[in-house]
C-alpha cells in the first residue's frame, strides 16, 4: 500500500528570522488567510487579552517574544500545511535547530530596514548544512527601508546563493504603492489596514502601462528600472536548484497589513517540496546499516523533535511532538520507542493550532502529531509501528553557561527533581547531575534560558529556586573505545563527571585548557561538543 497521494499534499516548513523581523505577525496572517483563525491577534497589543496565536507561554505574553517553537496545521488549496514558528531569540537557538530537522523547507523573514541580521545568519547556516530550500520574504516595505537591490545583494552574499525575485516593490515607506507579481504579470495595489483580506486588494495587469505610470509616477519608473536590473542579474527560477538549496525565491510585502502574504502562501503550495525520504541508521550485528525510508511507505515511522511539558496547566501534561517520516497514523495503533524497545501507549494524539488541539483521525508523512505521554519519550527518539529504524540528526550543543540550582525550601526537593527531569527531557535547559552528589547544575546556550526555567519551576512546579554562578564554563560528552579506558578516566576526574538528562556521561570544564590537558593525559578518550539522540555522542573531539 502506498500513501503517495496524501504525502504529495503535505508541506512542512519553519518560519525563521531575527527577533522583531515580523515572524510571529506573518505566522498569524498565514493562518488568517488559510481560514485557520478568524482574527489575527496583534503581537504589539500584549496588554490586551488577545496574544498572538503562536505565543502561548506565560513568559512570552509578558515579554512579547517567542521562547518556544509552536506547531500549527492548516488547509489551503487542498494542501495540508504544517507550519512551525520558531523562537527568534538567540538564547533559544537549540529549540530552533531541532525544529529545522523536522521540516522540508524554511520561510526566512527579513526586515527590509535591517537586512540580514545576526540570528538569521546562524539559522541560515543550519539550513545550508541540511540543504533546506529557503523562500525569502522581505517584510515591512511600508516603512522607510533600504533599496530592494541592496537587500537582494546582501541576501545573496549571506546565503551564498542567487535570489530570484518573484514579486517586486513599487516605492517604499509612505510612497509604497504595492508589488508587481512576476508570476501573474500584474500589480497588486497597497492599501494599509490589518483587517484586509487578499481579495480586497486591487490588481492591475502590467499591460496597462500608461495607467500604472500615470497613477504611480516616478515610483513606477524607478521600480521598473530596478526590477529590470534585478531580473537581468538573477537566474530564472529553477525548481531543481531551489529544492537543492541553491537559489531562493524572494517576495516583498508588509505582514502587518496582510500585504504580499498571499503570494507567499501560494508559493509554499506551488514551489515548496512535499515530504522527502529520510535516512535511517541501524546497527545490525554491530554493523551500521543505512536505509532510505520513503514518505509513501506503508509502515509508520517518526522522530520526536520536541517535548513540551505543561502546555495545559490544568492537566500537567507532556506532549511529544513527532514529525512523521512515513506511513499513516490511525488512533489505537501499537507503537514502539526504538531506544527502549518499549511499547508507546499515548493517552491522546492530537494535531495543533498552537494551544488549540484536535484529536487525530489520520495523519501521514510530513504531518506533526502530538503524543500526550507521562514520560518514557525523549528528544530524538525514533517511533515506529514495529520496524527497527533509527533516525539521527537531532543536535544537542555543549552549553557555554552554567548555574547551580539552590532550592529555597528544602521540603520541595521532590518537586524540584520532577521539574528538572521534565524540563531537561524537554530540552528547555540542559540539566547535569554531578556523579559525586551536590546541587544540580543547569547548562544553557543563553542567559534568558535560565530566567525562563526559573520562572517555569515556580509557576508550573511550585519550586522557588535561586540560581548561583559556579566554576564551570563548558562541558564535553565523553566516550571511550573500551569500558576499562572510560573507568580509568572517570576515576582520575571524579569531581568533573556528571550525567545529563538522557543519562549520557559528560566532563565539566572550568577553562578551555581543561579539555586539552585531559586529552593529552588520556588520548583514547573522545570529547564531543555535540551529541545527537540519547546515549550517542557525535561530533569532532575538542
Amino acid at each position: 500500500m502506498t500513501y503517495a497521494n496524501e504525502t504529495r499534499r503535505r508541506r512542512t516548513f519553519a518560519i525563521i528570522s531575527h527577533p522583531d523581523a515580523g515572524k510571529t505577525t506573518l505566522t498569524e496572517k498565514l493562518l488568517l488567510f488559510s481560514g485557520a483563525i478568524q482574527i489575527a491577534g496583534s503581537v504589539k497589543a500584549r496588554k490586551a487579552s488577545r496574544h498572538a496565536t503562536s505565543d502561548w507561554m506565560e513568559i512570552e505574553k509578558q515579554r512579547g517574544i517567542s521562547v518556544a517553537s509552536s506547531v500549527m496545521q492548516m488547509l489551503y488549496r487542498d494542501h495540508v500545511i504544517n507550519l512551525l514558528d520558531t523562537p527568534g531569540h538567540k538564547d533559544f537557538s537549540e529549540d530552533t535547530y531541532r525544529v529545522l530537522t523536522a521540516v522540508d523547507s524554511a520561510l526566512m523573514v527579513i526586515d527590509a530596514a535591517n537586512g540580514v541580521e545576526a540570528q538569521t545568519r546562524r539559522l541560515i547556516e543550519v539550513c545550508r548544512q541540511r540543504d533546506t530550500p529557503i523562500i525569502t520574504f522581505v517584510n515591512k516595505m511600508d516603512r522607510e527601508v533600504r533599496d530592494p537591490l541592496d537587500i537582494l545583494d546582501e541576501v545573496e552574499r549571506e546565503l551564498g546563493m542567487p535570489c530570484v525575485p518573484m514579486t517586486w516593490p513599487v516605492g517604499q515607506g509612505k510612497s509604497f504603492g504595492g508589488i508587481i507579481n512576476l508570476r501573474t504579470k500584474a500589480m497588486t495595489v497597497f492599501d494599509s489596514g490589518s483587517e484586509r483580506l487578499p481579495q480586497d486588494f486591487e490588481t492591475i495587469a502590467l499591460t496597462e502601462q500608461a495607467q500604472l505610470a500615470e497613477r504611480f509616477g516616478a515610483e513606477w519608473q524607478t521600480a521598473m528600472d530596478s526590477m529590470e536590473l534585478a531580473t537581468g542579474a538573477s537566474p530564472a527560477f529553477d525548481e531543481a536548484a531551489f529544492l537543492a538549496g541553491k537559489q531562493t525565491p524572494v517576495f516583498f510585502g508588509s505582514g502587518v497589513n496582510n500585504f504580499g502574504v498571499m503570494e507567499v502562501l501560494d508559493a509554499l503550495v506551488d514551489l515548496a517540496p512535499a515530504p522527502r525520504p529520510r535516512t535511517s541508521n541501524l546497527l545490525v550485528n554491530k554493523q551500521p546499516v543505512v536505509k532510505e525510508i520513503q514518505p509513501e511507505d506503508s509502515a509508520f515511522s517518526g522522530v520526536v523533535f520536541k517535548v513540551q511539558a505543561n502546555m495545559d496547566a490544568n492537566h500537567r501534561d507532556r506532549i511529544a511532538f513527532v514529525r512523521m517520516a512515513s506511513g499513516k497514523y490511525t488512533p489505537g495503533m501499537k507503537l514502539k520507542v526504538q531506544r527502549t524497545a518499549k511499547e508507546l501507549r499515548p493517552t491522546s494524539v492530537v494535531t495543533f493550532l498552537s494551544q488549540r488541539r484536535e484529536a487525530v483521525d489520520e495523519a501521514y508523512a510530513g504531518d506533526i502529531i502530538g503524543f500526550t505521554t507521562h514520560g518514557g519519550v525523549q528528544l530524538g527518539d525514533t517511533i515506529t509501528d514495529g520496524a527497527n529504524l533509527q533516525f539521527t540528526g537531532l543536535p544537542f550543543f555543549a552549553p557555554e553557561l552554567f548555574m547551580t540550582v539552590i532550592l529555597k525550601n528544602p521540603l520541595r526537593t521532590k518537586q524540584l527533581q520532577t521539574g528538572l527531569d521534565q524540563l531537561g527531557e524537554e530540552g528547555a535547559i540542559q540539566v547535569f547531575k554531578p556523579e559525586i552528589g551536590g546541587p544540580m547544575l543547569l547548562g544553557a546556550v543563553g542567559q534568558l534560558q535560565f530566567e525562563v526555567v526559573q520562572h517555569r519551576l515556580k509557576s508550573e512546579y511550585d519550586c522557588d529556586v535561586r540560581l548561583e554562578g559556579c566554576q564551570y564554563t563548558g562541558a564535553r560528552w565523553i566516550t571511550a573505545d573500551t569500558p576499562a579506558e572510560l573507568r580509568e578516566f572517570t576515576n582520575a576526574y571524579p569531581q568533573r563527571m556528571s550525567l545529563d538528562a538522557a543519562g549520557t556521561l559528560a566532563y565539566l570544564c572550568t577553562s578551555p585548557y581543561d579539555v586539552r590537558l585531559a586529552q593529552e593525559r588520556f588520548p583514547k578518550i573522545h570529547f564531543h561538543p555535540l551529541r545527537e539522540h540519547a546515549g550517542l555522542a557525535l561530533g569532532s573531539a575538542g
